[in-house]
């Protein structure tokens, strides 16, 4: 319990010092508030370093590659205030993807972890493919593309005979 104490304390102490140096040394907060995602980044690379320089215990590497990647998302999202954010969704998914991906390449590539990374890629690329169908309809007349398309399908069948 001493201890539990003790760590709270000089916690708080260095987090007072921290705040009260940078209001002395004129830091803007608005930069925190902006730029917050960065502390995601800098966390997904403690991690990713980690695995690096020692090589031993590969699961590090999950979490790591998921901030990484959610950290530049949503760093992303701050820069652009967050107005892409309905097409950036299954970035989500891609980066438990992407973690997993980093899993099954450092260890000795356990067959199963290619069935959860394969089933959110997929969705992931379905989702995204929905995106630019649904683009294509808005801006182009698909009943009139699809016909054409196999009008001329036909039509090469046809001549290459």
């Amino acid at each position: 319990m001493e201890r539990n104490k003790s760590f709270l304390g000089i916690l708080l102490i260095g987090l007072g010092g921290i705040l009260l140096s940078a209001n002395l040394l004129g830091f803007r907060f608005e930069m925190i508030a902006t730029h917050w995602p960065l502390l995601l980044i800098l966390l997904g690379l403690f991690f990713e370093g980690t695995y690096l320089t020692g090589k031993k215990a590969p699961g590090i590497l999950v979490p790591g590659g998921i901030l990484l990647v959610i950290g530049f998302l949503f760093e992303f999202e701050m820069l652009t205030h967050w107005r892409f954010s309905e097409y950036t969704w299954p970035i989500y998914l891609l980066a438990v993807a992407f973690g997993l991906l980093q899993l099954y390449l450092a260890s000795e590539r356990p067959r199963g972890l290619l069935v959860p990374i394969a089933i959110l890629s997929s969705i992931a690329i379905i989702a995204y493919l929905s995106f630019i169908y649904n683009a294509l309809a808005v801006t182009v007349n698909l009943g009139l593309i699809v016909p054409l398309i196999l009008i001329v399908s036909g039509i090469l069948i046809i001549l290459r005979r």
